[in-house]
């Protein structure tokens, strides 16, 4: 890191230190109480860093909320959840207005009462139970950092970070999210079940009377200070050239995306994915204490990125090809781009 690219050398070669140093206490006091799971610690880690929201895709069970509840904790923040539901409505979110009267005047007011929306980490649970109408609450906050309402905005405190949780087999009664939706999140990170040993393991653990303490290992306001550091993080153009050119292989109708893309997308990844795949290898890259970021980390961060982003059309499916395959197999032709 040079004095001319971030200004203060010592300072944020110091705040590096620190990012490692936070980055492994708090895997090490999540993993008192979460077995396994390690790539989905830390693609939350990451997108934390880079200050993005993350989607989390997996069946009933598998500890999704406890996770949240979990990091939250550990990071010593304000954390809300909201259960998504059929009859939810978008003031459950943000927050209504109500009359007060004044004893002393009787004259009434209205006075806004925040929602649940108004906290450091927010976890949306099964965020496709509820409609649009209501799933679209979230968007402003998410992409804006703040909440209109009767004419005012409200900013949201930082750190703001929204955790999403999503069902993937129960389909029945739900409101798929729309794509607009979808792109706000920087990534979709998938859980899956335990190995045996880690099942056992859970059995083992969660079935006494014992519970993990977790020790908060970072402040508000140190977190924001460290995710304004990832942004300073320099990033060579031949990188930000490697990110782009694998977002713009997503496309199918760009003149230089592959055949396999022409063949099974109907519909890439847009300009934000672009953008986090360079702050998701600059976090990574932070987390590990590196001043700059690898090829190896914009293909790490990649599949989160880009997945749910990418539509595939029916050939794909009667080939049986999701878009984690494709996007796979996009990565590895990347290879040779370097």
């Amino acid at each position: 890191m040079t004095e001319q690219t971030l200004g203060a050398p010592d300072r944020d070669v110091q705040l590096l230190e620190r990012v490692a140093e936070v980055s492994e206490h708090l895997r090490r006091e999540v993993e008192k109480r979460i077995v396994g799971q390690h790539h989905v610690i830390d693609g939350l880690l990451t997108a934390l860093l880079a200050n993005g929201h993350a989607l989390l895709v997996g069946v009933p069970g598998l500890a999704k909320t406890l996770l949240v509840s979990t990091v939250a904790e550990a990071l010593d923040l304000n954390f809300s959840r909201v259960q998504f539901t059929p009859d939810l409505m978008p003031t459950d979110i943000t927050g209504t207005e109500v009359i007060e009267e004044d004893r002393s005047t009787g004259r009434r007011v209205f006075r806004f009462v925040k929602g649940p929306i108004f906290a450091n980490i927010v976890l949306a649970d099964e965020i496709n139970r509820t409609p649009p109408k209501t799933q679209a609450a979230l968007l402003q906050a998410m992409q804006e950092r703040a909440v209109t309402a009767a004419g005012e905005t409200y900013k949201l405190d930082a750190p703001f970070f929204v955790l999403a949780t999503q069902n993937p087999i129960e389909q029945e009664g739900t409101y798929p999210l729309p794509e607009a939706q979808l792109d706000r999140f920087m990534m979709e990170l998938q859980i899956g079940y335990p190995s045996r040993e880690e099942e056992e393991e859970i059995a083992m653990t969660t079935t006494g009377e014992a519970r993990q303490e977790i020790r908060p290992v970072v402040s508000a306001g140190e977190l924001v200070e460290l995710q304004h550091l990832v942004r300073r993080v320099p990033v060579p153009p031949s990188l930000v050239a490697y990110a782009v050119k694998i977002v713009r292989a997503t496309r199918p109708d760009d003149d230089e995306s592959p055949k396999l893309t022409r063949t099974y997308a109907s519909w890439g990844a847009g300009p934000r994915a672009s953008q986090y795949l360079v702050l998701g290898a600059k976090a990574r890259a932070a987390a590990r204490g590196d001043a700059l970021p690898s090829y190896e980390d914009v293909r790490a961060v990649a599949p989160a990125v880009l997945a749910h982003r990418v539509v595939l059309n029916f050939e794909a499916e009667a080939d049986g090809r999701t878009t984690r395959d494709v996007v796979a197999e996009l990565l590895e032709i990347s290879r040779s781009w370097t």
